[in-house]
């Protein structure tokens, strides 16, 4: 072999060998050591245990979990002995979870029981070494985020094209329910909320907490709602820009989205009875079986009975003015002189007496006289006291300054709470 070949090889073999350390080299500095970071929960760090979740079956007992986790019976009984002030182990509820914190031996014996009754709150009885007990919550985040949309079809197809949960459409529902007759709104309706999402352990979505402020452009006309509480005595309650209240003496309607299947109509025809003039004196709103029927105004129950044509229904007596009736309902919940609120159920839809498909009949009587509760402007309740209305325009001025700013899209954003409504255990 040549002294040129020679050459040729050497340089090869130190090409070669010097790309080789640099690859080791690169490939020994990407190999780092990561450790996981470390699992807490419950104010537990988990890396400790071996953990074991279950929930509770039927059937199941305190000690019949521990006993099956080799608890002996006479250390149960002075666990329970023990605790039996702080908390009551017969108020586990068969599909709540819960948790073993085990010792890391052969056995794997339980040090720690862990109990959730909802996804807040748990209860932890430590019995390691002494025994204790003791209730608490997990950590709460609040959001706040805000939506802008314009009505199509309905409110819920609007949030649902935006991603947004339909509860936000029932408590809009529930604030707008005096004075939006959600059944009658338009195409390019308007609408835009400020409402707060529930988060447990930063991550577990817990669910809608409240609207602080809507605006609603309906048929053209503005209706802001601004949340407020007046006191700690009183629940908080929805008013507009102007300190009034949004509430009405009634509700617009008896039941929860609903459908208008028939209005009232004084020259209604009916092909089935030749086309006569066979006046409807109330308004059907066509719901499912089984739906709850609400008094939509505080009053006395004058009537609660079955005939042949109405089926079931109830007749309420508000006032010396006012009275309402609901007919055809599955089944009646309230009595004769019942006093009920506005809002409380009195019974559910049905299909009883003359009817071909399930609604509720809902005939609204002033002076003695059926009319249409929506050609009435019916009477609001009381407006914000005086001397709260300056501490009220003050509160609102940045969240109406928010809506009329908010863009079309959805945001999030942390919602700034006072710290005990942010908690961290």
């Amino acid at each position: 072999m040549g002294t040129r070949c020679l050459a040729l090889i050497a340089a090869s073999l130190l090409f070669y060998n010097c790309n080789k350390d640099q690859k080791d080299t690169e490939v020994n500095e990407e190999i780092a050591e990561v450790k996981p970071k470390s699992s807490y929960e419950f104010g537990f760090k988990l890396d400790d245990f071996v953990v074991k979740k279950d929930t509770i079956k039927s059937g199941d007992t305190f000690g019949a979990i521990l006993d099956r986790n080799h608890i002996a019976y006479p250390r149960i009984y002075e666990i329970v002995e023990s605790i039996k002030n702080t908390f009551n182990i017969r108020s586990l509820r068969p599909g709540k979870p819960y948790t073993l914190l085990c010792a890391k031996d052969s056995l794997q014996t339980p040090q720690t029981f862990i109990y959730q009754p909802n996804k807040e709150d748990f209860v932890v009885i430590n019995f390691k070494d002494s025994i204790t007990a003791y209730r608490s919550t997990k950590p709460i985040k609040y959001v706040e985020k805000e939506v802008t949309a314009s009505i199509n079809s309905t409110i819920s197809q609007a949030l649902e094209d935006k991603g947004v949960s339909l509860v936000l459409a029932y408590k809009m529902s529930d604030i707008y329910a005096w004075t939006i007759d959600f059944t009658r709104l338009q195409k390019k309706d308007k609408f835009k909320v400020i409402y707060t999402e529930k988060y447990i352990d930063d991550t577990i979505y817990a669910g809608i907490e409240n609207i602080k402020a809507a605006y609603f452009n309906h048929n053209k006309e503005s209706f802001y709602a601004f949340e407020f509480q007046k006191d700690s005595l009183n629940a908080p309650d929805y008013y507009n820009e102007n300190a009034k209240s949004l509430r009405r003496a009634f509700l617009k309607a008896p039941v929860e989205f609903k459908r208008i299947s028939s209005r009232f109509n004084l020259k209604r025809r009916i092909a089935l009875y030749g086309n006569k003039v066979r006046p409807h004196k109330g308004t059907d709103f066509a719901a499912g079986i089984g739906t709850p029927i609400v008094s939509t105004a505080n009053g006395t129950v004058e009537k609660s009975a079955y005939t042949r044509g109405n089926g079931n229904y109830v007749k309420i007596k508000h006032n010396s003015t006012y009275s309402t009736q609901y007919l055809h309902m599955q089944k009646r919940k309230v009595n004769v002189g019942q006093y009920v609120k506005q809002g409380d159920v009195i019974g559910w839809v049905g299909m009883t007496g003359n009817t071909s498909g399930p609604h509720v009949c809902y005939r609204f009587w002033k002076n003695g006289v059926q009319v249409d509760p929506f050609a009435l402007k019916l009477p609001a309740s009381e407006p914000l006291e005086e001397k709260y209305k300056q501490t009220y325009l003050d509160y609102i001025k940045p969240l109406k300054e928010q809506l009329d700013n908010a863009s079309t899209s959805t945001k999030n954003k942390n919602l700034k709470l006072p710290e005990n409504q942010i908690t961290y255990n």
